[in-house]
């Protein structure tokens, strides 16, 4: 409770100019996530065993003492922050997309309305949670928050003297009682605007609830009815004027803002252990990016010359999967997407390694021979069903016949932010037809120098030592120092910084090289002919030059000089918890103004503006960043500076003037505080700009069988003209949109595009629009990436009950700590009456036996048996859409010490009366 119920203590501290419900919702939501994340370990921990142990509350520590006890190896934070801000970014852009929807944000007394979203978005939530699609459902969750968190500003349930949240919000099954309609007063006037509470008295002696009217470009309300009050609400200049919200702390709403945060934080807290009720522990750490950051993903060609190739990618998964078990590189989830031709897929996704050895063992090379191959499509599931900043590696020998994605998969990686390797055993001379709109090699060296991936030209015979690149990127904590590319012959000394931090560097170069020579910061050299040297070893293999630097490393500013005949890329890689993140964003006004995640690219000629986090060993305190800079990765080096202002909680606003032209990276520079070295990091997808911008929003999900419409426009600043429009969807549902726009410089012209997802498709299934814009000459483009979860209507909304509980506990005694040769027993009868059934039956709490009847039965009993030492039991039915019931018991007896017999208390009294005698 006391993280709870910290950002009600920090609305107390904080300044009151500054404290407002829009920066709330964040920090709400920040320390319900970190209350709930150290719930969920400790529970997972205590169940091994293991202690829990973390430092404070930041989320480094909590990922630290979450998964360190459990495995050896570095544990890096980055994925748990990429998971909030995926949580965040959606809960604050409710304010920036749906801004005059009264449902969203509970105005205008639209409570079933809002209800109503929150309700459809727990049910995607579920369904999506159950095929693993977890950016979905995070998504998802970060909408729903903020309408919910919303009920308690906007509302008012705290006037009403409500201390509590409003459960029947997240339980449809309760009704939404005594709301006041709409002929009902509801407000005094309120002249100042700044009443501290101008509910009328009949309104708070009925317990009738309301909400204000909001309007920004109206000031129409229904007579009597209160306003949401402040300066962009023109309903609040009318009779009765004034305001209810508690958006921002004032002298005259103190106490009701604080109220407000506080229920809104408890409710947050109720909604999310709904969601660990149906996802379990486990996949509830996964959903927020608790887990293992290392993934292990394959798309492999399987057409009848790949055999060599599939045995290789067997063996390297089956060595990473038996050789880190136990360890923090083992990956914490596995992907493979086989494809051919005219086939792809279907992805497999699994946590469990021997489910990843069983489905790699039943690849088979069949049929084909006359390539090219649906390489890209392939791809393109992989993009979309991996987690972001994933490495994927492509095993094909064949050129890509679905080369009309090549586009898509670029959106795809700028968006993810994941890097796709290739791994080429054939000649594009095996090709035996050439027919339009086949690709060649070079795309996929495009493809892989766009991700921050390479391409690995080998024959079948050295395939086997390529693959230690996959041994060596499969890593928790997996950071590049420095990736260059060059297209042409040349001679080129670049420099690079190795800090303390950094274990396992490695340095790959792939192309047509003459030499290189290396030097450490003290001027030790090792150039291309000493294999073992004294900075380190190297390999050859096909295109690919592998440089493991020793144990013992200098740090400092490393240089290495390059001759090369032809076009080369050089990256430089290791492992540590010094990491960022980062996006590009752009900021929005309104009520509640912000800052809203790039899509697709900057735009050309203007400021940019970057979101970043930088964290170290022991979090983002740890480091001093120094500079943020935009790099060009080919040609002449070229930076572009940017001003830094670090915002608090370890984030940072990098602005540059105007984003270079051409592909560049993210380069980040500091100093680690731990030891007191500067370090260098670098992004490894290469980003550009562009003239044209897409705008386009999903908040809800879609039905099978349904069809929906989507808006969408489309501006370009300057050289108007016809733009191709392409859509694509990574599940090929079928769909209708305009080819082409005729643009005019400045002004955005509407469109929409419609998408029918088939009856058949599972609930919870997840889609990835790509929406593409380009100009006539090809020589501009941009793109923006959409999310569509596929949701079955739900009818069902009650959760198994639990029934004609019995405890067998007489044999326990009194004294707990004579428990041992005891126990106790619990039976229970769980229906699910006139709903979907039960689906499972788990142990939540307790150390004991839990069994059942068959959850077909109408009536499923279940049976529990434990220790007396362990006295406490919580298990939990699931029925087949995720509603959660529980069935809770303990045993412990309540209050002061164990009971004393009758003849100890006779024996008491006796002595008593004898020591007080008087002589």
């Amino acid at each position: 409770m006391v993280l709870l119920l910290g950002v009600f203590l920090l609305a107390l501290t904080l300044p009151k100019a500054t404290v407002a419900f829009g920066d709330a919702h964040i920090n709400i939501t920040r320390e319900v996530i970190m209350q709930k994340v150290t719930e969920v370990c400790r529970e997972e921990l205590d169940e091994d065993g293991l202690d829990f142990n973390p430092r404070d509350s930041s989320p480094e520590e909590l990922v630290k003492a979450c998964l360190g006890p459990k495995a050896k190896g570095e544990v890096s934070s980055a994925k748990f922050h990429k998971a909030l801000r995926e949580i965040y970014y959606p809960n604050k852009l409710i304010d920036r997309d749906f801004v005059n929807s009264a449902a969203h944000h509970f105005n205008s007394e639209a409570f079933l309305e809002g209800r109503g979203i929150i309700t459809e978005g727990m049910g995607a939530i579920k369904a999506n949670l159950r095929l693993g699609n977890l950016k979905a459902a995070r998504e998802t969750l970060g909408r729903i928050l903020h309408t919910l968190q919303d009920f308690y500003s906007h509302s008012n349930w705290i006037e009403l003297g409500n201390t509590e949240p409003y459960i029947n919000l997240i339980r449809p099954y309760l009704p939404l009682e005594n709301l006041a309609d709409v002929n009902t007063p509801t407000c005094l006037d309120c002249a100042s605007g700044t009443c501290s509470n101008p509910i009328l008295p009949n309104i708070l002696k009925e317990k009738k609830l309301t909400s204000g009217y909001f309007g920004l470009s109206s000031s129409l309300k229904p007579e009597g009815k209160c306003s949401h009050g402040g300066e962009v609400d023109k309903t609040s200049k009318t009779i009765p004027r004034g305001g209810i919200n508690k958006d921002e702390r004032r002298s005259d709403n103190a106490a009701l803002f604080d109220a407000a945060v506080k229920a809104a934080t408890e409710a947050t807290s109720q909604l999310l252990e709904d969601i660990i009720l149906t996802a379990g522990n486990e996949d509830f750490l996964r959903m927020m990016g608790v887990a293992r950051a290392s993934i292990l993903s394959f798309v492999i060609d399987t057409t009848g010359s790949m055999s060599d190739e599939i045995e290789e990618a067997r063996s390297v998964a089956y060595e990473i999967i038996d050789s880190k078990q136990g360890m923090q590189d083992e990956p914490s989830e596995y992907i493979l997407v086989p494809f051919n031709d005219p086939e792809f897929g279907p992805l497999f996704r699994t946590t469990d390694p021997e489910k990843m050895k069983t489905e790699i063992s039943k690849l088979t090379a069949k049929d084909g021979g006359d390539t090219p191959e649906m390489c890209l499509s392939g791809i393109q599931l992989a993009l979309t069903g991996a987690p972001s900043s994933s490495e994927i590696y492509v095993f094909t020998d064949a050129t890509a016949k679905d080369i009309a994605l090549k586009d898509t998969i670029d959106a795809l990686t700028s968006s993810t932010k994941s890097s796709v390797s290739f791994f080429l055993t054939g000649s594009e001379g095996r090709r035996r037809r050439r027919s339009l709109g086949v690709g060649s090699f070079n795309d996929y060296r495009d493809l892989a120098l766009a991700s921050g991936g390479q391409v690995i030209e080998v024959s079948k015979s050295e395939l086997p030592k390529a693959t230690d690149i996959i041994l060596d990127t499969s890593t928790s904590a997996l950071v590049t120092v420095l990736q260059r590319a060059r297209q042409a012959g040349t001679e080129e000394t670049l420099s690079f910084v190795i800090d303390e931090s950094l274990n396992n560097i490695t340095i790959y170069i792939t192309g047509i090289l003459s030499s290189f020579t290396l030097i450490n910061p003290t001027g030790v050299i090792q150039t291309h002919n000493e294999a073992n040297g004294k900075l380190g070893s190297f390999q050859t293999v096909g295109n690919l030059w592998r440089i493991r630097l020793d144990v013992d490393r200098q740090t400092g500013t490393w240089q290495i000089n390059i001759k090369s005949n032809g076009p080369y890329t050089l990256t430089v890689r290791g492992q540590s918890t010094v990491t960022f993140i980062y996006d590009f964003v752009e900021s929005f006004s309104g009520p509640h103004p912000g800052y809203a995640p790039l899509s697709g690219r900057p735009q050309a000629g203007q400021p940019a503006t970057l979101m970043l986090l930088v964290t170290g060993r022991n979090g983002p305190s740890s480091v001093t960043v120094k500079d943020v800079d935009l790099v060009m990765v080919s040609g002449p080096e070229s930076i572009t500076s940017s001003k830094i202002n670090n915002i608090g909680n370890g984030d940072i606003l990098a602005t540059v003037d105007a984003v270079p032209q051409g592909e560049f990276v993210i380069t980040v520079k500091g100093t680690d505080k731990v030891s007191n070295t500067d370090f260098q990091r670098q992004s490894t997808t290469r980003m550009s700009i562009s003239q044209v911008n897409i705008k386009a929003v999903v908040d809800k999900s879609v039905e099978p069988g349904k069809m929906v419409t989507l808006p969408f426009s489309v501006m370009t600043q300057e050289g108007g003209g016809l733009y191709t429009i392409n859509a694509r969807n990574d599940r090929d549902f079928p769909m209708t949109f305009p080819t082409s726009l005729t643009l005019t410089p400045g002004l955005y012209i509407n469109a929409t595009l419609t998408v029918t997802p088939p009856a058949n498709t599972q609930s919870g299934t997840d889609a990835t629009l790509t929406i593409e814009a380009k100009s006539s000459s090809g020589a501009d483009s941009n793109y923006i990436i959409l999310r569509l979860s596929v949701v079955t209507k739900i009818t069902d909304f009650f959760p198994p009950q639990c029934k004609d509980v019995t405890v067998m506990a007489d044999d326990c005694p009194e004294d707990v700590s004579l428990c041992g040769p005891y126990q106790w027993e619990l039976s229970a009868n769980l229906t699910d009456d006139n709903g979907t059934g039960i689906e499972s039956l788990s142990l939540r709490q307790g150390n004991g036996n839990l069994s059942h009847t068959a959850l077909t039965d109408p009536v499923v009993q279940a049976f529990y048996s434990a220790s007396c030492c362990s006295q406490i039991v919580e298990f939990v039915a699931l029925d087949k859409v995720g509603n959660a019931g529980r069935c809770h018991h303990s045993i412990a007896r309540s209050g002061g010490p164990p009971a004393l017999s009758l003849s100890l208390l006779l024996w008491l009294c006796l002595l008593v009366s004898l020591f007080s005698v008087k002589p």
